[in-house]
């Protein structure tokens, strides 16, 4: 499994398995399956409801703890310091764990201090309870309030495909070197269609799905896509194996679509 670096402490594979709008069942299904195919690196929140489900397909998959990545994320809610380590807690007794690898802020929220928030994580960094720290939903004037703290950012995880290329921020995030996860890397399906992203798949006989995942490979951007069908976790996991020709990287760069899908009422895309 490819992997990046976030700090000292930890790798992330850049290919990894979410579990969004799984319900428990599926989830617990569909985590087995990936764990199965070969994935090591499972993306969860506790908002999702799901989180018991995929500590308890990691504890039935057998494989030990050091060989996986897990993330998970703190709601826009819970960010205060006498809220962290209760939901921490409580993440990781859902999970089966003693640790995460990567803890994410799930929303920014103007109400409560950055400075705050990330001190508390700092301070769970500090007791070994997780080893980096991120944040998602972030956009660049939301990371330079972060960065003004000093503390550690070492990923975003933000809504990122063919069809909604967030160049600006990607330059920003390798300039400060935070690394970025796309969530909704194949646009919930819609760019599949995308005439670029068939082309090459007819090109190369693959699927239109690993084009796209091998894309955000080759530009170093971690993606967690996700499905509760094997045959298609199995497929989405095959990216792996082959990689584009430079050209056609580009070629999917020049996407001129550029449309955002997932803006919730309380996103703070505007700031």
């Amino acid at each position: 499994m490819k992997t990046i670096p976030l700090n000292n402490k930890t790798n992330i594979p850049l290919l990894g398995f979410g579990t969004w709008h799984l319900s428990s069942q599926d989830c617990h299904k569909a985590v087995s399956a990936a764990l199965k195919t070969g994935y090591r690196h499972i993306d969860c929140a506790p908002v999702y409801g799901n989180q018991k489900a995929v500590g308890k397909a990691i504890k039935e998959s057998g494989i030990s703890r050091k060989d996986l990545f897990i993330t998970s994320k703190a709601w826009r809610i819970h960010l205060r310091e006498e809220d962290l380590p209760r939901v921490l807690k409580e993440t990781l007794r859902q999970l089966n764990t003693t640790y995460l690898d990567l803890y994410l802020i799930h929303w920014p929220n103007r109400r409560i201090p950055i400075k705050e928030t990330l001190v508390a994580m700092q301070k769970l960094k500090d007791q070994g309870l997780i080893r980096a720290i991120g944040v998602s939903n972030f956009t660049i004037n939301h990371l330079k309030s972060a960065l003004k703290t000093k503390i550690e950012i070492s990923n975003n995880q933000v809504e990122f495909h063919p069809s909604f290329n967030q160049k600006e921020l990607k330059k920003f995030c390798d300039e400060q070197n935070i690394a970025l996860t796309a969530y909704s890397p194949l646009a919930q399906g819609r760019d599949l269609k995308l005439p670029i992203i068939q082309k090459i798949a007819k090109k190369h006989n693959r699927f239109e799905s690993q084009v796209i995942l091998n894309w955000l490979r080759a530009k170093k951007i971690i993606a967690i896509p996700r499905s509760a069908k094997e045959k298609l976790i199995i497929d989405n996991f095959k990216s792996l194996e082959w990689e584009l020709d430079p050209q056609e990287v580009k070629d999917i760069d020049n996407v001129k679509v550029n449309k955002r899908l997932l803006a919730p009422f309380f996103a703070e895309f505007n700031l």
